[in-house]
């Protein structure tokens, strides 16, 4: 049950910059709290000219960057501040951060880097990554505001192999947690985090935007349509999704396979569909809109997600609310976003062979066997992923 407000909730939270326009997560998050009268103010590294229209209030940090003579200006007044317009609230995180034995180099630094975080007044102070409280660990509780940290796929499974022992500190403090799939919440418990601190509140789509309209896409001249929505980044599994598709067109099975999204690995992507020999087949058109996203689902079949590791994925939501035959790895939350044989398909990942199987017993299923795949995945987005229920969990995480 929800708690009767006696006061307005204030929840700061923290990201690296304002959400652009297609960062729907947090732009819906946002908007739901503040539709429910809770008071958001958003704190960010870095800003841009383009985000004077975002809907809340904007802190961002002081820009420690440029020539010299900046940079020591720039340092005397954030100084200032901490001395004379938030002494008490500087003073309590040097102290803090001296309990934990943090250096004094550090110490300093910390009340430098996050002077920003201190002047304001907040019921929750809320981490968007897990690593942005990395180095903030005690600025909540220099503030009075109780701690907040959510964690996605690539900050909890990825950064502590970069950075060993980057949640060291955090995981002794007093935290509340969201983390977008069971497993996740599992990985935080194997940290020694108590159940009642994690709370798994799953992304969430925009369910009459992507909504089921029409059959499954037909096979226009037995060519299959598939798509896959996801960073060009190697922790997707693109490369052995290509590999799977090679050996579909080595049993003379014709697809067009569109992989909607840009980054790193582009170039050896590219080149990888030349080695395979399906460079006619495999087509790059990089970031799109949501609405052209939406047009090319209305004629797509199948939707690709072969990921090595994954926290969740909003896409294979939105392709499952458009109808689509969804084939996934069994990566991490990919496998409670699809219900194997039930509303999709879970493979192993890492293992082309598999998958290529799966896609072609899939393109040769019954229409009647598809259509009862895909009505159920279609009720269970429609049921447990839209924007309300989830606007109503984050209204009890920070009311409970």
């Amino acid at each position: 049950m929800i708690k009767a407000q006696t006061h307005t909730v204030t929840v700061g939270l923290v990201l690296s910059t304002v959400p652009g326009y297609s960062e729907t997560f947090f732009r819906n998050k946002i908007k739901g709290l503040q539709n429910a009268g809770f008071e958001v103010v958003l704190f960010v590294d870095y800003t841009q000219k383009t985000d004077v229209d975002f809907p809340c209030r904007i802190v961002a940090s002081p820009q420690f960057v440029g020539p010299r003579i900046n940079k020591v200006f720039t340092v005397l007044g954030v100084l200032f501040k901490a001395l004379f317009l938030q002494p008490k609230r500087s003073f309590a995180l040097y102290q803090l951060d001296k309990k934990d034995g943090i250096i004094f180099k550090n110490r300093f630094r910390n009340i430098i880097l996050n002077q920003f975080l201190l002047g304001e007044t907040l019921d929750w102070l809320h981490f968007g990554y897990g690593k942005l409280a990395h180095g903030r660990e005690n600025v909540a509780e220099a503030i009075g505001a109780k701690m907040a940290v959510s964690f996605r796929g690539f900050d909890l499974y990825l950064s502590p192999l970069k950075h060993p022992g980057c949640y060291d500190l955090l995981f002794k403090k007093e935290v509340r947690y969201h983390v977008l799939s069971h497993g996740m919440k599992q990985r935080l418990k194997d940290n020694l985090i108590s159940d009642q601190k994690i709370h798994v509140i799953t992304p969430a789509i925009n369910t009459a935007f992507f909504s089921h309209q029409k059959p499954i896409a037909t096979m226009d001249d037995n060519v299959i349509n598939i798509v896959t929505i996801a960073r060009l980044h190697w922790i997707k599994g693109l490369e052995y999704t290509l590999e799977a598709l090679a050996k579909v067109k080595q049993k003379q099975i014709k697809f067009k396979y569109t992989i909607i999204g840009d980054g790193e690995e582009k170039e050896r992507l590219v080149y990888a569909t030349h080695e395979l020999g399906i460079a006619e087949d495999v087509f790059f058109p990089g970031k799109l809109s949501h609405n052209k996203v939406k047009e090319i689902l209305k004629t797509t079949s199948i939707y690709l997600q072969y990921s090595i590791q994954e926290g969740f994925c909003n896409a294979v939501l939105e392709a499952q609310a458009m109808g689509l035959l969804c084939i996934v790895s069994d990566a991490e939350g990919l496998k409670e976003n699809v219900l194997d044989t039930q509303t999709g398909w879970v493979v192993p990942k890492r293992q082309p062979e598999v998958l290529a199987r799966k896609i072609i017993e899939v393109s040769k299923m019954s229409k009647s066997e598809q259509q009862e795949i895909t009505t159920q995945a279609v009720s269970r987005v429609n049921k447990l992923f839209n924007l309300e229920r989830q606007n109503l969990l984050f209204r009890e995480f920070y009311e409970c």
